[in-house]
């Protein structure tokens, strides 16, 4: 499975930007999908998660109520709605596939977008 990650870009803060990530091949629905971030010179961070049907996701405190991750098994799309911006959610976010639900170790995945910059100004 390739995924090509796309939707970064510069925003204000209070702005929304919603990331996608599209995945060849016909075995996405079988994978959990996770949203990752990754600030200079840190590990990567786990930010969202949903299962394989998209019936159960999950995100952490710092974006709950502002960020929302959802899929479409259909189109092969995973997304990461994010809204009410902060310039602390300044980072490059990443999806993977991987075959547990919310598991926040990225060595566990399988595979890996390339990335896409989040830049919110103050």
């Amino acid at each position: 499975v390739q995924l090509q990650a796309s939707g970064g870009g510069l925003v204000q803060a209070g702005g929304s930007l919603r990331l996608s990530c599209a995945a060849s091949g016909r075995t996405f629905s079988r994978y959990s999908m996770s949203w990752f971030r990754q600030f200079p010179g840190k590990e990567r961070e786990f930010v969202a998660g949903i299962m394989g049907s998209g019936e159960i996701s999950d995100s952490i405190d710092s974006v709950k109520g502002r960020f929302s991750i959802s899929r479409d098994n259909v189109k092969n799309t995973g997304y990461l709605q994010m809204n009410s911006l902060k310039p602390d959610d300044t980072a490059v976010y990443f999806c993977a596939l991987g075959d547990y639900y919310n598991d926040d170790d990225p060595r566990r995945y399988l595979f890996w977008g390339q990335g896409t910059q989040v830049t919110v100004s103050s």
